[in-house]
C-alpha cells in the first residue's frame, strides 16, 4: 500500500519570499516544493498532498484560533493519510506543537512540525533538508505523537522551545531527551515515545485573552497583577519566577495582589524563567507563600506547554477545581510524573 502524507502550510520562513518590507509568506508554495524535490531522490519520498491556510500567517501573528484551524484539518483528514506535516514559522512553532499535542491525544500517526531559518526560495537554505527528513519521518507509524523536527533533532512538541534566533539548530527540549537524531543514520528512541492510548481529539474554541504571562523581576509592582487580573477575559496567569519557583515574598504589595486575584478565582501557575528547571515550590521560604495562595506548580514544563495546557483546560473544562486537578496530570507527555 502506498504511504501518503498530508502537508499543511501555515506560513513561516520556509515558504517566504523577499519583499520591499522583508520576508513575507506567499501562496503557491507547493509548486516550489515539488520543483526542489524533483532535483532530489524524489522517487524514494512518500507521496504527499498539500493544503495552505488562507490567509497564510507569519507565525509572529499567531492567535489561538489558528490552533483550532490547524487541528480541524488533521481531524477531518485523519483517516485519509498516514502522517501529517505542519510547515510553520519558528517563532511560535513550539506553542502550536504544544497545543496540538493536547488537542490530538491518543494519536496513532505522526504529526510533525518543521520549518526553516532560511527560506526554501534562497539558494543556501536549511529548508530542503528539514523538509526531506520530515517527509521520511512522517511515514513511521511508531511515532505516535506531535513532534518538532529541526536540524537533525526529533523533539516532543510539548517539550520544545526555540532556543536560538538565528542558529540553524533553533530548537531544543531542555528538560527531556530528544526522541531521535538524524545524522549519517536515523536514530529513533522508541522507548521515549508515548504509550499508545485511545484517541481523544478535542478541538475547542479558545478565548485569546484567557491566559496571560507575568515575568517576575526586581521591584515588580503589584499593580501589574491587579491590571491583568481585572480583565474579565483573564482566567489564568503564569508567573515567570526565579530559579525553582521563587519570587520576592517581602514585596507585600505583590503578595496582596496575588492573594486578592486568587480569591476572585484567577488561576496562577508557577513557571521558571530558567530554560532548564523544575519548580519546587516551598523549597525556599520565599516561595512557600505561593502554596498558601494556591499557586499551581508548572513542574518542568516549558512556558509554551504551560500556556497551551491552561488554554486547553480552560476551553474544555468547566470548574476551576477540575482545571487545577487536570493541570498537574500528565496529559500528553508534557511532564514526567
Amino acid at each position: 500500500m502506498t504511504t501518503k502524507i498530508l502537508m499543511i502550510y501555515t506560513g513561516g520562513t520556509i515558504g517566504m519570499e523577499s519583499s520591499a518590507n522583508g520576508y513575507t509568506p506567499v501562496p503557491g508554495f507547493e509548486s516550489l516544493i515539488r520543483s526542489r524535490l524533483a532535483h532530489s531522490h524524489h522517487a524514494l519520498l512518500p507521496e504527499f498532498d498539500m493544503l495552505e491556510l488562507n490567509p497564510l500567517i507569519d507565525s509572529a501573528n499567531l492567535i489561538p484560533s489558528h490552533w483550532t484551524e490547524m487541528a480541524d484539518i488533521i481531524i477531518q483528514k485523519y483517516e485519509d493519510y498516514d502522517g501529517f506535516i505542519v510547515l510553520h514559522g519558528t517563532d511560535t512553532m513550539a506553542y502550536s506543537a504544544s497545543m496540538l499535542s493536547f488537542i490530538l491525544q491518543g494519536l496513532s500517526k505522526p504529526v510533525i512540525f518543521t520549518g526553516s531559518q532560511i527560506p526554501l526560495s534562497q539558494l543556501r537554505n536549511d529548508a530542503l533538508d528539514n523538509l526531506i527528513t520530515t517527509l521520511l519521518l512522517a511515514t513511521d507509524n511508531s511515532i505516535n505523537e506531535v513532534c518538532i523536527y529541526f536540524s537533525g533533532r526529533l523533539l516532543r512538541g510539548n517539550r520544545s522551545s526555540k532556543v536560538k534566533a538565528t542558529g540553524l539548530d533553533a530548537f531544543n527540549s531542555p528538560n527531556f531527551p530528544w526522541l531521535g537524531q538524524v545524522g549519517l543514520n536515523v536514530e529513533l528512541h522508541s522507548n521515549l515515545f508515548l504509550p499508545q492510548k485511545q484517541p481523544r481529539f478535542l478541538n475547542p474554541e479558545f478565548k485569546k485573552n484567557a491566559v496571560v504571562i507575568l515575568p517576575i523581576y526586581p521591584g515588580i509592582n503589584g499593580k501589574h497583577v491587579e491590571l491583568l487580573s481585572s480583565d474579565p477575559d483573564c482566567k489564568a496567569i503564569i508567573l515567570r519566577s526565579y530559579g525553582v519557583g521563587n519570587l520576592p515574598d517581602q514585596n507585600q504589595e505583590l503578595i496582596d495582589a496575588l492573594k486578592a486575584a486568587a480569591q476572585r478565582g484567577v488561576i496562577f501557575v508557577n513557571n521558571s524563567q530558567c530554560l532548564q528547571a523544575e519548580i519546587f515550590q516551598g523549597q525556599y521560604a520565599c516561595s512557600s507563600i505561593l502554596n498558601e495562595i494556591g499557586v499551581i506548580s508548572g513542574a518542568e514544563m516549558t512556558l509554551e506547554a504551560c500556556f497551551c495546557k491552561l488554554h486547553f483546560l480552560l476551553a474544555t473544562l468547566i470548574s476551576t477545581a477540575m482545571i487545577k486537578n487536570n493541570f498537574v496530570k500528565n496529559l500528553a507527555g508534557e511532564i514526567s510524573r
